[in-house]
């Protein structure tokens, strides 16, 4: 197939050894959705579906070594980054992708593991807000991590407002703060500077979610590198996470990953089909 024909996709996060989160879970978004997926790993953790038993970040030059060597052979129609872990990594990130001036960039603000193990350190986040995003096309923050990135709780639709807005003024183009840890409905609420538009879905009942907030922002950036615009793919990629999280499967004993591989609902298949050659 020739180079111009194939979507590419280009993940920096953290490998998780149990396969259900991080890179693993990033690469197998990126290939459900038809998109060649290349990796930059920041650290490498000893997990599973109970627990993160170990964590060592990857030296800061070989971070740099791995985004140079990807971008320019391989290149990518869109990047999205998750654990960063610290300031170091975060702000030569920051340097080389600015330097690359890739299209689009889908920013995943890891801060803890579904086992509640730190992932960010916490002199990290001023580095993640000043210099990671405003370059960012989307950041898509959980409750907890809009509370962080904002600078204030969360408690309500209204109180997700007034963080999107806080948020944005740190440079995003658009704002997605996932509502899944909020009670009632399952609204993810975006906003882009201009308008509000909250998107509802399922509260799909299980305990297979580890990856979730991976995976969701994976599907965006392997839309977006597809040429699909912002909004839908946001749209597009909620439905994806969807169906993955009602075809998930238990494989260990705590929360189990979703299942990336789970039959595309139609919507998803026909955008895809849509944008079937560049």
């Amino acid at each position: 197939m020739p180079t111009s024909e194939i979507f590419k996709a280009l993940t920096i996060a953290g490998s998780d050894s149990g396969g259900g989160a991080g890179i693993q879970a990033d690469l197998k978004t990126f290939a459900a959705l038809g998109v060649y997926g290349s990796s930059v790993v920041t650290a490498v953790t000893a997990q599973n579906t109970i627990e993160v038993a170990a964590i060592a970040e990857v030296p800061e030059e070989v971070v740099i070594a791995q985004i140079d060597t990807v971008l320019e052979d391989i290149g990518a129609d869109a990047i999205k980054t998750g654990m960063l872990s610290s300031t170091p990594i975060i702000q030569n990130a920051a340097d080389r992708l600015e330097a690359w001036g890739i299209p689009h960039l889908v920013v995943d603000p890891v801060m803890v593991s579904k086992s509640g193990a730190p992932l960010l350190q916490p002199d990290a986040v001023a580095a993640l807000k000043q210099d990671l995003l405003p370059f960012a096309t989307i950041v898509t923050p959980n409750i907890a991590e809009a509370e962080v990135l904002a600078g204030r709780p969360v408690r309500s639709l209204d109180d997700a407002r007034e963080a999107a807005r806080a948020i944005h003024d740190l440079g995003p183009g658009i704002v997605v703060i996932k509502g899944g840890h909020l009670e009632g409905p399952v609204v993810d609420l975006v906003f882009d500077g201009q308008a509000f538009l909250p998107i509802e879905g399922e509260r799909i009942e299980t305990r297979n979610t580890h990856g979730t907030g991976c995976t969701f922002s994976a599907a965006i950036a392997a839309l977006l590198a597809r040429g699909i615009a912002p909004i839908e793919a946001i749209r597009l990629a909620k439905r994806y996470i969807e169906q993955a999280l009602r075809h998930a499967y238990p494989v260990g004993e705590g929360h189990s990953p979703v299942n990336h591989f789970a039959p595309l609902p139609e919507e998803v298949a026909a955008a895809l089909e849509g944008t079937r050659a560049h």
